[in-house]
């Protein structure tokens, strides 16, 4: 009854996951520029009891956008990583065909969806970065400590892992939903943003064709930073510790 409910509705192939937290001045903008672009996109918020009131301003956007604007409400904030697993589940029992990860504050601009979109529908890659490093440096109203920081947390990642992406900490992604249904994401063992490195290693290592969008990183103007030095921390030294069960695990290739 859920799937054919779901075709129902469903009159879009792609699935914007947004997580949340204490992002309501924000979150109302946001929700109205992805669904200002040309192509039609879905949007699930998964909020982590927010204590602002997001969830609650995505609820009443819901009668603007029936079936368009989902909401998933977690008891506590339990991770970026678990966030966007919750969020990824829910889309494959729903059937969308492209999955997106971006932030609620802007710092991905909605207007690049539609090239993530293509890298996947069109060009055929099984996940499509949008990344800030694939030519140049990308990045707006960073202090040059963040810049440098974040640029060679990728650079380091690469080094260690070898893996031929420019932006391994990127956060805005399409995914195909094979691509998905084949990683176990019940494996995934990060839950902050080396989350981010875990599930591109995985996926290239798993021999899906992954490609780079160059996009602009712009700072966000409102709400406040989940950055910090321990987000760093747990890149550089998990890293380490995911190629090395690397060795001894193996990971299942796809054949198409």
């Amino acid at each position: 009854m859920l799937f054919l409910s779901n075709l129902i509705v469903q009159m879009s192939d792609s699935l914007v996951i947004i997580p949340t937290y204490n992002e309501i001045e924000n979150i109302a903008d946001i929700i109205q520029a992805v669904f200002s672009q040309e192509k039609d996109f879905h949007i699930l918020v998964v909020d982590d009891n927010s204590p602002d009131g997001t969830a609650a301003e995505v609820e009443k956007r819901q009668k603007t956008y029936p079936g368009a604007l989902h909401l998933e409400r977690r008891a506590g904030k339990s991770g970026l990583g678990t966030a966007y697993i919750h969020g990824f589940k829910w889309a494959l029992e729903r059937h969308y065909d492209f999955i997106f990860e971006m932030d609620a504050d802007f710092s991905h601009d909605p207007k690049d969806l539609i090239r993530l979109y293509n890298a996947c529908a069109t060009q055929g890659a099984g996940m499509s970065i949008g990344s800030r490093y694939s030519i140049g440096v990308n990045v707006v109203n960073w202090s040059m400590k963040r810049v440098l920081m974040s640029y060679f947390a990728s650079k380091y990642v690469r080094l260690i892992t070898r893996i031929p992406i420019h932006d391994t900490t990127a956060g805005f992604v399409c995914y195909r939903r094979h691509v998905l249904d084949f990683i176990d994401l019940d494996k995934i063992r990060f839950v902050g943003y080396a989350f981010q490195i875990e599930l591109k290693f995985k996926v290239w290592k798993s021999g899906f064709d992954i490609k780079e969008v160059s996009v602009i990183f712009t700072d966000r103007s409102k709400g406040k930073s989940k950055m910090s030095g321990s987000i760093f921390s747990e890149a550089i030294f998990g890293v380490i510790t995911m190629k090395w069960r690397s060795f001894f695990s193996k990971i299942k290739k796809y054949e198409a």
